[in-house]
């Protein structure tokens, strides 16, 4: 989609914003103006709607688990929709403010047809598309990497991209993600996969759970190692809720060889860098129909 964009300014301190941009789950803020940025992000694990003020402080987010994306494909378009519907009218309510546009992303080498495919999607769903991005273009405009990598741990897929003086020049996407994690799960321990995934994201779980993915997570590093080949990393930035992973970090690092980055809810690292990608526009009420 944009590759070779120039990333926009980083954030000052983007932990400190997606601490507060998470914080905005449960207690959305109204803007004293309503100038709002809007970014939609239709993930393999989850769809999220995130709502900034103009200026890219955190208003708003909506997430809602799905499985209508694999791989970056709308296998179930008409799940999406409604999901993507209920989500926008829900912010709608508490914000009191009209959500019709927004910006989207899809992986590094999608097809115009399947990021039509995302389009339709958000459209669908009241949403008009500001802007496709590239995943990893859209995560750099919160990290605001200058010269660096950024890997994405997602639920089907690992990729990275890689960034000098601010603009993306490589970029690549594989399958293993998440959704292996838990399949590894579910067979080691003989239960179902919907609560292996309840299992691998729960904190209390960590130590019993990190063996198990282990072996999914070094195969993530290796293809991070070989697709990075011969480039220089100062840092690796990993983002995507696979990234959360008990040992994620430490095992991505000893793959790559390269320093380890871990931002704190890396899983919200793409969908705020979508939201800051949409140029500011004022909401009105929503309508009465809504």
């Amino acid at each position: 989609m944009d590759e070779g964009q120039t990333a926009a300014p980083p954030i000052p301190d983007y932990e400190d914003f997606l601490r507060r941009l998470r914080a905005r789950l449960d207690d959305p803020i109204r803007p004293a103006r309503p100038e709002i940025r809007v970014g939609l992000d239709l993930g393999t694990a989850s769809i999220v709607l995130t709502v900034l003020a103009a200026d890219g402080s955190p208003l708003a987010l909506a997430r809602e688990e799905a499985s209508v994306v694999r791989d970056g494909l709308v296998v179930d378009y008409d799940g999406a929709r409604r999901i993507c519907e209920r989500l926008r009218l829900g912010l709608e309510e508490k914000l009191r403010l009209s959500l019709d546009r927004a910006t989207i992303a899809v992986p590094s080498g999608t097809s115009e047809r399947d990021a039509a495919a995302h389009r339709h999607v958000s459209e669908a769903a009241g949403l008009e598309v500001e802007a496709v991005l590239d995943e990893p273009v859209a995560a750099n405009h919160l990290l605001g990497i200058a010269d660096g990598a950024l890997a994405d741990l997602g639920g089907g897929t690992t990729g990275a991209a890689f960034f000098r003086d601010g603009r993306l020049v490589l970029s690549f996407d594989e399958p293993t993600g998440g959704h292996h994690l838990s399949l590894v799960i579910a067979g080691n321990l003989k239960i179902p996969l919907e609560q292996a995934e309840a299992i691998k994201t729960d904190p209390a779980q960590a130590k019993r759970v990190a063996p198990l993915v282990a072996p999914v997570l070094s195969k993530m590093g290796i293809i991070l190692a070989k697709g990075l080949q011969g480039l220089r990393v100062p840092v690796l930035y990993l983002a995507g809720g696979t990234a959360s992973s008990p040992g994620a970090g430490s095992i991505i690092a000893k793959e790559t060889g390269f320093p380890v980055k871990l931002p704190v809810h890396p899983d919200l690292v793409t969908p705020a860098g979508i939201a800051l990608g949409c140029r500011p526009y004022l909401a009105g009420e929503p309508s009465a129909d809504d």
